[in-house]
């Protein structure tokens, strides 16, 4: 029998366990904590272990503390059998399914489940190793993007967006790919290219139906402004929030019986190319969005310990956010993207984040540890902070980011300038084709 729970007051103070896969749900964490409610952290990934200390309180062993917990939020995919056995035993679970675990990693079945559900999807090959893949693209000439498949999906940096309309760059990076990986790399897809915006549709799920506003997001993840340089899972968002959105209607929407038969409770996210001719919708992100979360918190204007509880309780609600428009950008240090242990811990290793004046609103601290009231870089992928903005329009927004920036010190920092930029472009291409 399902447990009861009582959601409705806001004022009531609860306990809150927290089973995160690499730390970066540390400023959720924070600010549930902040809110009042008591909360307990476990990191999964022994390098990150010594996030959040000095700001939370951190658990060796969270299974040990289930019944503790009134609830139990899971931040990444991976998790879903857990959380759909500890549903069964009438916890309140926000995370993952074993279903929307399958969406986002096993990315021929999330092709195959958009086509059950009559979503439009652009042509891909599946393949185990490189020397298929490179006959494939030189008997079919054309672009493509590389897309690896499985747990080395999470290394960013080896999606490759291929330009050339006869796929010599693609073939060039599979045969480096399968020199310096060879039978390692595991499965990976070929996708056909298609130009046009890139853009993202979110909500959270009660476990029955979605909760609205919807979120609309635009991603920037290569490093270099300007979309240069490596691809790095993400630098930069901006976003804003709407109750209605034609490519919500095109593609999570299909979705809702399904994932109300799968148990799924927790937020998902559909990224889509989008142009005159459709959309197509590339991958599920079927979990929190990093740094989406945090720029979606900041524009939430309740309680997020509250509503997170109420989604995870299955509570039928609209919550309340600002107008306008969010954006946030990443504060990274080396060697970010990439990881390499020795030179993580001569440049960036305890470094100091240093505030010219004590103002840290909008600064959301990452990969940090708190020593002395001092927050200090640690984790090993050198992800520092993200600093978020907001305003009516989208150069309010960048404005009041780039104050926040300005006042804070971060020694061999690097961030992104042009978050946001895209917007004006892409704003007029999306109402043109009765995207918005």
């Amino acid at each position: 029998m399902k447990t009861t729970h009582n959601a409705k007051n806001p004022t009531i103070k609860r306990r809150f366990l927290f089973i995160s896969r690499w730390g970066e749900i540390l400023d959720l964490v924070y600010s549930v904590q902040k809110e009042g409610h008591s909360v307990k952290l476990f990191i999964e990934d022994k390098p990150s272990r010594e996030i959040g200390f000095g700001f939370v309180k951190k658990v060796n062993d969270w299974q040990k503390h289930i019944d503790w917990a009134d609830i139990i939020i899971f931040d990444y995919t991976g998790y879903g059998k857990i959380c759909d056995d500890l549903r069964t035993t009438g916890k309140l679970v926000f995370g993952g399914s074993q279903y929307t675990d399958l969406l986002e990693l096993d990315r021929n079945f999330g092709q195959q489940e958009l086509k059950k559900h009559k979503i439009k999807t652009l042509p891909f090959k599946e393949f185990s190793n490189f020397h298929d893949a490179i006959s494939y693209v030189e008997l079919n000439p054309d672009a493509y993007v590389i897309k690896p498949c499985g747990e080395i999906q999470d290394l960013k940096q080896l999606l490759f967006v291929g330009s050339d309309d006869e796929g010599l760059d693609v073939i060039r990076v599979l045969k480096a790919y399968e020199k310096s990986w060879g039978n390692k790399f595991g499965d990976f897809q070929l996708q056909r290219k298609v130009r046009g915006v890139e853009v993202s549709v979110s909500a959270f799920f009660n476990g029955k139906h979605f909760i609205k506003p919807l979120n609309v997001t635009f991603e920037h993840k290569k490093l270099f402004p300007n979309e240069l340089g490596v691809s790095t899972g993400e630098m930069g968002t901006s976003m804003f929030w709407t109750n209605d959105s034609p490519i919500y209607d095109a593609t999570l929407k299909k979705f809702e019986t399904t994932l109300a038969k799968h148990n799924f409770v927790g937020h998902i996210d559909i990224n889509c190319i989008v142009n005159g001719n459709g959309i197509y919708p590339l991958e599920f992100t079927s979990r929190f969005g990093y740094p989406q979360i945090y720029i979606q918190s900041d524009g939430i204007n309740e309680s997020l310990g509250n509503m997170i509880y109420k989604i995870a309780n299955g509570d039928t609600f609209t919550f309340n956010t600002k107008k306008g428009f969010q954006i946030g950008a990443y504060i990274v240090v080396p060697p970010f993207p990439y990881t390499d242990r020795k030179s993580f811990e001569l440049f960036s290793k305890d470094s100091v984040i240093i505030f010219k004046k004590e103002l840290k609103e909008g600064v959301h601290p990452i990969h940090l540890k708190c020593i002395n009231n001092e927050w200090l870089i640690t984790g090993n992928t050198g992800i520092a902070l993200l600093v978020t903005g907001m305003g009516v329009t989208m150069k309010d927004a960048q404005r009041m980011m780039q104050n926040r920036i300005s006042n804070i010190i971060v020694n061999n920092s690097y961030y992104r300038t042009d978050i946001g930029n895209r917007w004006v472009e892409d704003s007029d291409k999306l109402w043109a084709w009765g995207l918005l």
